[in-house]
C-alpha cells in the first residue's frame, strides 16, 4: 500500500509538474521540450530528488510515448506518399550518412578508441531523433509544410537504416561469427519489408478493419494494432518506431482523421514522460569531463545536419525559407543515438564513450528545437546582411569617392 501511494504521489507530481512546465512554455512561445529534459536531469540519478516507486512505469510511458510520436506522423501520410518520397529523396539519405557518421567516427578514432567504437559513435552522430522532430513540428505547426515531407523521408531512411545498421552493431559488440551476423541482418531486413509492402499493398484493407463510428472502439483498436506491430518488430530486431509509423501510413481517410483527433491528448502526454525519461537516466556528473568533445562533436554535426536538411530540400525545389527550416529541424538526436550508446556501454568496449554519448545527445536535444525555430530567421538575416554589404561596395572602374565629391565654397581664405 505504501508503494502504491508513493508511487501515485511522484507521478501525480511529475505530470503537474509538466503540465507548469508546458504552460510556462507556452507563454515564452518556446517548445517545452528542453525543459522537460531538464526536469529529467532535477528528479534522475544524481539528481536534486531521485525518484523511487514510479521509474518503471516511467520507462514504460516513455517507450509508448516514441511510439504514438510516430503512429502520428505515419497518420499524416498515405502509402503512395512514402513510396514516391522514398523513391526520390534516397540521395539525401546517402548525404545524410556521409555528411554526419563520418565526423562521429573520426573523432572515435582520434581518441584512439579504435574501429568498433568507430562505428558506434559514426550511428550516435548520425541519427536524428524521429521522437523530438515529430513533436516541434507539432509545436511550431508545421507538419503541413512544403519541407515537412523531405523532412520526414530522410527521418524515415534513418530509421529503415537501423533495421540494417543495429543487426551489424550487435554482432560487432558480441563478436559473433559473420554467419550468425548475416542471419540476423537477413531477418531484419525481412521484417522491414513485409510490414513496408502490407502498409502499402493492403492499407484500405487494414483502414476498413479499424473503422468504427464509435471513438473508443476505433481508438482501442488503433492503439492495440500499433502497440502489437510496434512489439513484433523489434521482438524481430527492427525498430519499434519504424513499425508504429508504417501503421500510421497504411491508416488512411476517416479512419487516420479520427486516430488522430483521439491519440493527440494520449501523444502529448507520453511524449512528454519520454523527454522526462532521458533526463532521467543522465547523471549530471559524468558530464563536465566530457563536455568539451560532445560540445565539438554537437556544433559540427549540428552544422552538418543543417546542410543536410538544406540539400535535400533545395533538391526538391523547395523555397530558401524551407529549406533552412528543413535543416534546422533535422539537428535534434535522441532515442536512437541513446539505443545504440547503451549496446556499447553494455558490452563495455569504452567506457567514456556512454557519457560523452549522453552530454552529446543532451546538448543537440536542447539545442533541436531552436535550430528548428531560429535556423530560417538567423539565416535570412546573415545572407540579408551579406547581400546589403555587396551592394553597397563600388562597382569595378567606379572613380574612387574622393573624386567625386563636390567642390568646397570659396571661403575667401588665402590657400
Amino acid at each position: 500500500m505504501h508503494s502504491s501511494a508513493t508511487f501515485l504521489i511522484e507521478f501525480g507530481a511529475i505530470i503537474l509538474g509538466l503540465g507548469l512546465l508546458g504552460r510556462l512554455a507556452g507563454r515564452l512561445q518556446f517548445s517545452p521540450i528542453p525543459l522537460y529534459l531538464l526536469a529529467g536531469l532535477a528528479f534522475g540519478e544524481g539528481g536534486l530528488l531521485p525518484l523511487g516507486a514510479s521509474e518503471e512505469f516511467v520507462a514504460i510511458g516513455a517507450e509508448i510515448g516514441v511510439i504514438l510520436l510516430l503512429l502520428m506522423l505515419g497518420l499524416e501520410y498515405t502509402a503512395s506518399d512514402l513510396v514516391s518520397n522514398l523513391k526520390t529523396q534516397y540521395p539525401a539519405g546517402l548525404v545524410d550518412m556521409t555528411l554526419n557518421a563520418l565526423p562521429g567516427a573520426a573523432l572515435a578514432l582520434l581518441l584512439g578508441w579504435g574501429p568498433v567504437a568507430a562505428v558506434v559513435l559514426a550511428g550516435v552522430t548520425w541519427i536524428s531523433s524521429s521522437g523530438v522532430i515529430a513533436k516541434v513540428l507539432g509545436d511550431l505547426g508545421r507538419l503541413g509544410n512544403r519541407e515537412t515531407p523531405v523532412i520526414l523521408s530522410i527521418l524515415v531512411l534513418e530509421d529503415l537504416a537501423m533495421a540494417v545498421y543495429l543487426p551489424i552493431i550487435t554482432a560487432l559488440l558480441a563478436g559473433v561469427s559473420l554467419a550468425a551476423g548475416s542471419v540476423t541482418l537477413a531477418i531484419a531486413l525481412g521484417v522491414a519489408g513485409l510490414v513496408l509492402f502490407v502498409a502499402v499493398r493492403y492499407g484500405r484493407v487494414i483502414s476498413r478493419f479499424v473503422s468504427s463510428d464509435d471513438p473508443e472502439k476505433l481508438l482501442l483498436v488503433v492503439l492495440g494494432l500499433t502497440l502489437l506491430v510496434a512489439g513484433l518488430a523489434q521482438q524481430l530486431q527492427v525498430s519499434a518506431a519504424v513499425g508504429a509509423f508504417l501503421v500510421g501510413i497504411a491508416l488512411s481517410g476517416e479512419v487516420a482523421e479520427g486516430a488522430h483527433n483521439l491519440l493527440a491528448p494520449l501523444r502529448d502526454l507520453f511524449a512528454a514522460v519520454f523527454f522526462v525519461f532521458f533526463g532521467l537516466h543522465t547523471d549530471p556528473e559524468s558530464i563536465p569531463p566530457v563536455l568539451l568533445p560532445a560540445v565539438a562533436l554537437a556544433v559540427v554535426t549540428a552544422l552538418t545536419k543543417i546542410a543536410t536538411g538544406y540539400w535535400a530540400a533545395h533538391r526538391a525545389g523547395i523555397s530558401p525559407k524551407g529549406r533552412w527550416r528543413a535543416g534546422g529541424t533535422l539537428v535534434a538526436r535522441g532515442e536512437f543515438s541513446i539505443v545504440i550508446a547503451g549496446l556499447a556501454v553494455t558490452a563495455g568496449i569504452e567506457p567514456d564513450l556512454g557519457p560523452l554519448a549522453t552530454a552529446y545527445v543532451l546538448v543537440l536535444v536542447v539545442m533541436g528545437p531552436l535550430t528548428a525555430r531560429y535556423t530560417e530567421p538567423v539565416a535570412l538575416w546573415l545572407t540579408g546582411r551579406r547581400a546589403a554589404s555587396a551592394a553597397a561596395r563600388p562597382a569595378p572602374g567606379t572613380p574612387p569617392a574622393a573624386e567625386t565629391l563636390e567642390p568646397v565654397e570659396d571661403s575667401g581664405l588665402e590657400r
